[in-house]
């Protein structure tokens, strides 16, 4: 069994990237290892704990995601695939929230810039938290971790897993949000 180290949790774009990865190369028999950051996966591909490592590397609205680059600049892999996922941001929330109670987001700096225009529009008065994953944030939000009258922004399948209400959806800025991710393994130094 292979093992796929990613940067995100359960219900992250990253585990949607990683399963794509895995069917591009023909890998049915997988785990995920859920890393949250760049940092951890490329430190886990270096010291063989896992085989495959996956983190986004660019959004078409967010721009250069700078925690994967600053990763790669401490870290030694080889890189095996660059490709998009499309990604559809949402306004979760614990169920019964109504937009008018939110008093804070959470989300990762890239959602949040994502979703800059609607956040201006809707939540201008509201404090914007950043977190270090979208999914970790909706995991945090339904284990009472963040404030009952937080939001989180996130992939909508974070809605099923943790038990959230979408409060919005696709509230991205641009409709046709694409991430570019890439697909790792150790670095051959022989």
């Amino acid at each position: 069994m292979k093992k796929i180290g990613i940067q995100g949790a359960k219900g992250s774009f990253s585990e949607e990237a990683a399963v794509k990865f895995a069917s591009n190369h023909g890998i049915d028999d997988y785990e995920i290892d859920y890393l949250i950051s760049s940092h951890s996966v490329l430190n886990s591909i270096e010291n063989s704990k896992t085989d495959f490592g996956i983190f986004a590397m660019e959004n078409a609205q967010g721009g250069v995601v700078i925690e994967s680059v600053e990763a790669l600049a401490l870290h030694k892999a080889k890189i095996i695939e660059m490709f998009h996922i499309p990604i559809e941001q949402n306004l979760l929330g614990l169920y019964g929230t109504k937009i008018g109670d939110i008093t804070q987001i959470h989300s990762h700096r890239q959602a949040l810039r994502q979703c800059k225009n609607y956040l201006s529009e809707n939540f201008w008065t509201r404090p914007l938290i950043e977190e270090d994953d979208t999914a970790e944030s909706a995991r945090r939000l339904s284990q009472k971790k963040l404030p009952k009258t937080a939001a989180v922004i996130a992939n909508r399948t974070c809605a099923d897993i943790y038990g959230l209400e979408i409060l919005e959806k696709s509230i991205h800025d641009l409709k046709h949000n694409l991430t570019l991710f890439i697909g790792v393994c150790k670095l051959d130094l022989k």
